[in-house]
């Protein structure tokens, strides 16, 4: 029945300000067609203000979207350098680095890398 994944709602109180975020500062690559969606590989990223939607804006807190990187540690340094705060060290669970991080309106993310194969 589902065949793929679309797109992923990132909510925003400022499409704006996320748009320059997401594209400025993450560096993802935006779409030709759309002012507020980006790519990460196939994977498309929505920006929307639920508020003008008529619901209430709520931050994805929990899902930390993680986004690939060769290396976390580098990643991190070049992120921290564009005034971008994370949440404690990076970690290693084993198989994988770990940086977790939000987006100006507290959108969970994360700086993934997978070092141990499958």
């Amino acid at each position: 029945m589902i065949t793929g994944l679309d797109f992923i709602g990132i909510p925003s109180t400022d499409a704006d300000r996320s748009r320059a975020f997401y594209v400025e500062t993450l560096g993802l690559r935006p779409d030709d067609g759309s002012d507020y969606e980006f790519w990460v590989g196939e994977t498309c990223f929505g920006i929307w203000e639920p508020e003008k939607q008529g619901m209430e804006f709520s931050a994805e807190k929990c899902s930390h979207l993680a986004l690939h990187v060769d290396d976390v540690e580098s990643a991190r340094a070049e992120l921290e350098e564009k005034g971008v705060t994370f949440f404690g060290e990076t970690f290693d669970t084993g198989v994988c680095h770990m940086a977790l991080f939000a987006d100006p309106d507290g959108n969970s993310l994360m700086l993934h890398h997978r070092h141990t194969p499958r």
